[in-house]
């Protein structure tokens, strides 16, 4: 028999502890399912160097203040892993570890969420498994010719594994500049291939400015107002510190996307060359989402239509944490509280709590 709770959050990263947070102050019955085998969600994964863009008074989640890292302006992944882990056992949350949901199933009244380590009755799921688990390969002509090396953004690690190689890196965001400055910094022969010309946002703009840029275009948006563009309008690549010596120093050029991959390399379209022992593809990700699929809430185009944090198909499902269709900057640490107090005052209204 399926174990009993008013609500299932699936995925325990930042996003969920913050629904978390937000239930337990309305006195929703919950539990966190969670297929890490620790604390910390993806940021227990990242490569080495990666920090955060923001000082880490202004990278909290609701009711406790990120400490600061000692003689660090930027907290790195490390100290984020801490700081979550903290938050979950300060707050006691219900989080089962080791559990990976396979689907969540109409059940009459009810959803029943189908884990590898048991199933459970809720009357609402609030789906926060982000978008790390699913990484995004583009299209490219002769990938499959390459005889190097070939790997997406979830597991590079250090510039310490290429030492004396040759190093494309594709991709023109933030995870790409990083990627590339890291690789930059340590000598390595690197190769930078982006879609467009890199646009890099002022130096003087961090998570702070991000954060305010998205709530505006959220508050332009809802009044009618004309969109703002929010984050999108700045930029695409913040110009952390060692982004932007890697930059001023002429390490980190970026040339345009090749046409084809060869053998030993890649190619342009005027015939030009560049030999590679590795390609790093920092090509984003996609909602990692398999588990509703039983649910059929997908429209058209693939995506779930959602008004705010909720599901237009299915209102005792919520979505929190992928990105601005979720709410504004709701997939980083600052952004995703007011989503998450909106998702749990939506559901506690549900369950006749308010």
């Amino acid at each position: 028999m399926p174990q009993r709770t008013d609500v299932v959050i699936v995925g325990g990263g930042q996003s969920g502890l913050a629904a978390g947070y937000h239930l337990r102050r309305l006195g929703v019955e919950f539990v966190i399912l969670d297929a890490q085998a620790g604390p910390g969600g993806a940021w227990q994964h990242t490569w080495d160097s990666l920090r955060l863009f923001s000082p880490a008074q202004y990278s909290s989640l609701p009711g406790r203040l990120m400490p600061v890292q000692p003689g660090q302006t930027y907290p790195d992944a490390r100290h984020v892993v801490d700081y979550l882990a903290d938050y979950e056992k300060r707050y006691d949350f219900p989080v089962h570890r080791g559990a990976r949901v396979d689907g969540v199933h109409h059940d009459g009244t009810h959803l029943r969420v189908e884990a590898d380590t048991g199933a459970w009755r809720a009357r609402a799921v609030i789906s926060a498994t982000g978008t790390w688990t699913r990484p995004f390969l583009p299209a490219a002509h002769g990938r499959r010719e390459f005889q190097g090396r070939q790997l997406h953004t979830v597991r590079y690690k250090s510039p310490e594994e290429f030492a004396g190689q040759r190093v494309i890196v594709v991709g023109g965001g933030n995870s790409g500049a990083q990627i590339a400055a890291d690789l930059a910094h340590a000598g390595i022969d690197l190769t930078w291939v982006t879609q467009r010309p890199p646009r890099y946002l002022a130096d003087d703009i961090d998570g702070r400015a991000l954060f305010d840029a998205a709530t505006a275009r959220r508050r332009a948006l809802e009044e009618g107002r004309t969109d703002t563009g929010g984050v999108a309008s700045l930029g695409d690549i913040v110009a952390v510190p060692p982004v932007r010596e890697a930059r001023d120093t002429g390490l980190l050029t970026a040339r345009p996307m090749f046409t084809r991959l060869t053998r030993t390399g890649v190619e342009w379209a005027d015939g030009t060359r560049a030999e590679a022992d590795a390609i790093v593809w920092c090509t984003g990700f996609r909602p990692a989402l398999s588990h509703l699929a039983p649910l059929g809430l997908r429209g058209p185009r693939g995506h779930i239509p959602t008004a705010g944090t909720q599901a237009l198909r299915e209102p005792r499902v919520h979505l929190l944490g992928y990105g601005d269709w979720t709410g504004p900057a709701s997939a980083t640490l600052i952004g995703v509280g007011r989503p998450a107090r909106d998702a749990a005052r939506a559901i506690a209204e549900l369950l006749g709590l308010r």
